[in-house]
């Protein structure tokens, strides 16, 4: 005996207009900048919020983690 059976549909890829990938890239480049800034650059002393250290202290951890010097 031998048993028949449908072809396999395909899966269709996605596809995006030219400047939605624009607008995608672009945020996630802002962003990625953005959080590179606040682990890896901001000490407290010329952070972008003045001499506030709150941001330094929540990612203290991350900044050694990732091999970030600070003090």
């Amino acid at each position: 005996m031998s048993s028949l059976s449908a072809p396999a549909a395909l899966p269709t890829p996605v596809v995006l207009p030219a400047t939605k990938t624009v607008f995608w890239l672009v945020g996630t480049a802002l962003f990625a900048l953005a959080i590179y800034y606040f682990i890896g650059v901001d000490q407290g002393a010329y952070s972008v919020f003045g001499k506030d250290m709150h941001v330094h202290e929540f990612v203290h951890d991350a900044r050694h983690f990732l091999g970030f010097p600070c003090h």
